[in-house]
C-alpha cells in the first residue's frame, strides 16, 4: 500500500462516511415544493401534512376501482402506514386508501343483484375519525368477498361495502393499484 497516489485510504474512507451521512439527511425543502402530480394541486405547508386532508377528487379512485363506474360526492384519505417517526427506514410505504363515494343511480342495486357475489350485512370498522361524520346515516351496508376480489383483482387487499338505498360505497384498501388492463366499468 506504500506509495498510494491521490487521496489515499483515509480519504476514501472519509468520502464514504460523508456519503453515508448525506444519504441519511432529510430531503431538501425544494424537492417538496411545487405541484403534487398525482393530486394535481399545490402543496401548502401551512395546512399541515397532506395525508391529513380529506380528499374529494374522484379521478384517482376511478382509475383504481373501475368496476364501481363513475363516482361522485367522494370523500377519502390516503394514510401512510408504518410512518411513525422521522427515523423510519427509507423505502416503500404502504398506503391505506379509505373513503366513501356515490355510485351512479341504480348501480348499488345492480352490484348487489349478482347472486354469485353473496352480499352479507356488515358495519364498516376502523373508520377514520375524519370520515365518520361524512358517512350517511341509516344505511344498510352489505359486503361480498367475491365482489372485493373482483374489484381488487387480487392485486391488493380491499373491502367494498355498498348501500343499495343511497347508492353509496365505503371502501377500505391498502395499496390499491391501477389495473394494467382496465376492467369494464360499472356494476
Amino acid at each position: 500500500m506504500a506509495g498510494t497516489v491521490g487521496i489515499g485510504r483515509r480519504g476514501v474512507l472519509a468520502a464514504g462516511a460523508l456519503a453515508a451521512v448525506a444519504a441519511c439527511a432529510p430531503a431538501s425543502r425544494e424537492a417538496d415544493s411545487g405541484k403534487d402530480r398525482e393530486k394535481g394541486r399545490e402543496k401548502d405547508s401551512s395546512q399541515g401534512d397532506e395525508k391529513d386532508n380529506v380528499r374529494t377528487d374522484p379521478a384517482p379512485l376511478e382509475r383504481r376501482f373501475t368496476l364501481l363506474g363513475p363516482l361522485s360526492d367522494v370523500h377519502w384519505l390516503g394514510i401512510s402506514l408504518g410512518e411513525d417517526s422521522r427515523m423510519s427506514a427509507p423505502g416503500p410505504v404502504d398506503v391505506r386508501v379509505v373513503g366513501t363515494a356515490r355510485l351512479d343511480a341504480g348501480a348499488g342495486a345492480a352490484i348487489v343483484a349478482v347472486p354469485q357475489r353473496d352480499f352479507r350485512p356488515v358495519q364498516p370498522d376502523r373508520v377514520p375519525e375524519k370520515l365518520a361524520a361524512l358517512l350517511p346515516q341509516g344505511v344498510a351496508w352489505v359486503r361480498s368477498e367475491a365482489f372485493n376480489q373482483e374489484v381488487t383483482g387480487g392485486r391488493y387487499t380491499g373491502e367494498f361495502s355498498v348501500d343499495v338505498r343511497t347508492d353509496r360505497v365505503y371502501f377500505d384498501t391498502v395499496d390499491p393499484s391501477v389495473p394494467s388492463v382496465p376492467a369494464s366499468t360499472g356494476p
